[in-house]
């Protein structure tokens, strides 16, 4: 389940990017309200956690112009403490849901998940390419019968290129999907990722799905 995080404190930030990725989460983090907008329209997310208080335009906004965009992406607003007035122009503005600051992180897992029950979004079909499967909901990885682990950016890839498998994905896709727009990625660490996806779901296998088309990308073929 990928999560836009849209928090200018950046230890609250971190932490919470720490953490729901430690619960299975993919997160992408905006530091203000107009790049959190844009980051909203321009990608998919199951969920979104907005702070109300934002550089640039605030969390009222950017939950408003989702909403008026006919974005449906469920909201979490972090409000301030004990802030009535706050929840409640949250829930006017469209959020789904709200959690007062200072939260407990688990609170914080809970109430996510209860927003992706809800939203249908946690249902999501179990993929498949051939006898490798991957449950975006459980993320339980399997080669027939075998088990397999992965991390989570593992698990993001391997799930991008199973949503479209037999097609070449651009290597800059792959690369915006799964690491976001963190100027500080190299883009050698996409290589990296498909090596490590390699000796989990092909080489104990003996097999050769998970494919380099030169000069473009990556594609992920039934059999090979």
């Amino acid at each position: 389940m990928r999560v836009l995080l849209i928090e200018d404190e950046p230890d609250l930030a971190d932490a919470v990017a720490v953490g729901l990725e430690a619960e299975g989460f993919d997160v992408d983090v905006a530091r203000d309200g107009d790049t959190g907008l844009w980051q909203a329209l321009e990608h998919d997310y199951s969920v979104i956690v907005l702070d109300i208080m934002l550089p640039g335009i605030n969390g009222y906004k950017v939950c408003r112009a989702l909403r008026d965009a006919g974005d449906e992406t469920p909201i979490l607003m972090l409000t301030a403490k004990q802030g009535a007035f706050d929840e409640a122009e949250a829930l006017d503005t469209g959020a789904d849901d709200f959690l007062s600051k200072p939260f407990a992180f688990v609170v914080l897992v809970a109430r996510l998940r209860a927003l992706l029950r809800r939203s249908g979004r946690s249902r999501a079909p179990m993929l498949a390419v051939d006898d490798l499967t991957l449950d975006p909901v459980t993320h339980e990885c399997r080669r027939g019968d075998a088990l397999i682990d992965l991390t989570p950016r593992e698990r993001s890839l391997l799930e991008l290129l199973m949503r479209r498998a037999d097609e070449v994905v651009p290597r800059h896709e792959l690369l915006a999907e799964v690491w976001g727009h963190d100027q500080s990625v190299d883009s050698n660490v996409l290589e990296v990722y498909v090596g490590y996806l390699r000796k989990k779901v092909d080489a104990p296998f003996d097999r050769s799905t998970l494919l380099t088309v030169r000069g473009i990308g990556y594609r992920l073929v039934a059999r090979g």
